[in-house]
């Protein structure tokens, strides 16, 4: 339980990394959301698949272009949103929308909340609106609804994955399919530039954020948490990452020099207390 626990650690605070390292990266070095997305996608394939042969999960064909999709578009609509958003906003956003996304699928398959949890599913829902309402700590509309379309598109990848058998191999096949996506991606950003007023951008300190961010936060720290889900139960599993939104903005004050303003205050409260009551009640259940 101890290994347990340190894995699980390590693995949430690769997670929160992801959105420092991007924030950072589109803040504070010249690279735009298309190249930070292709250099993390390829650095997080390179990464898994050099985990994949050392640890003997390496399968060709593993993977599946559907997955491979849903995480280019969490890693894309995850970049461009953080453009115009703080980290701990951002990171309330994506975590609140893959599980709502989680419990919504749920649903339609079927599935039945009992009181505990639908209370639960309407505080988190108020926790959002409060987030989303009108005002100077209110986020962007365009970055609020890219972020919650990174989430839909995680937790949706997230679903997809639940039959794997070996989630690093099929991990590690998801991110290679997704390369020569996100390259694509990466050309059309380029051909609209003389457009839009943007195009691609680079600079070393950019790429080394976008490395870190691919070969480590993701890479490693999906390899880490798989290593770590044997022992957890799947309420466990939900219940600590919830975790993420809260190491996210605590890291920001301290690298990014965000606040923790009262309305984010509140609404992560909102947010991440309703979805615990939502995993608690279906335990009971």
């Amino acid at each position: 339980m101890r290994r347990a626990a340190l894995l699980t650690l390590l693995a949430m605070l690769a997670f929160a990394a992801n959105s420092i390292l991007c924030r950072l990266a589109l803040t504070q070095t010249a690279i735009d959301p298309a190249c930070f997305t292709l250099v993390r996608i390829a650095s997080g394939a390179a990464s898994l698949w050099l985990i994949a042969r050392a640890t003997g999960h390496a399968k060709p064909g593993a993977g599946s272009w559907r997955g491979a999709a849903a995480l280019l578009t969490y890693a894309a609509a995850f970049s461009f949103a953080y453009l115009t958003m703080t980290a701990g906003t951002g990171a309330l956003l994506l975590f609140g929308a893959v599980q709502a996304t989680m419990i919504l699928v749920g649903l339609s398959r079927g599935e039945r909340l009992v009181p505990l949890q639908w209370g639960g599913l309407a505080l988190a829902l108020c926790g959002l609106a409060l987030l989303l309402a009108p005002g100077l700590s209110a986020p962007d509309p365009l970055g609020a609804l890219l972020m919650v379309a990174a989430g839909a598109a995680w937790g949706a990848y997230s679903l997809l994955g639940r039959a794997s058998r070996d989630p690093i191999a099929t991990t590690a096949g998801n991110f290679l399919r997704a390369v020569p996506m996100a390259a694509v991606l990466a050309l059309l950003a380029a051909l609209a530039g003389p457009f839009t007023g943007g195009g691609l951008r680079w600079d070393a300190g950019g790429l080394l954020h976008a490395v870190l961010s691919g070969a480590l936060a993701s890479g490693v720290g999906y390899a880490i948490w798989y290593a770590a889900l044997p022992a957890l139960t799947a309420a466990r599993a939900a219940s600590v990452q919830l975790s993420v939104p809260v190491i996210t903005a605590l890291a920001a004050v301290l690298a990014l020099g965000e606040r923790i303003t009262p309305t984010l205050a509140i609404s992560s409260v909102a947010v991440l207390g309703g979805i615990a009551l939502v995993i608690v009640g279906k335990r009971r259940a």
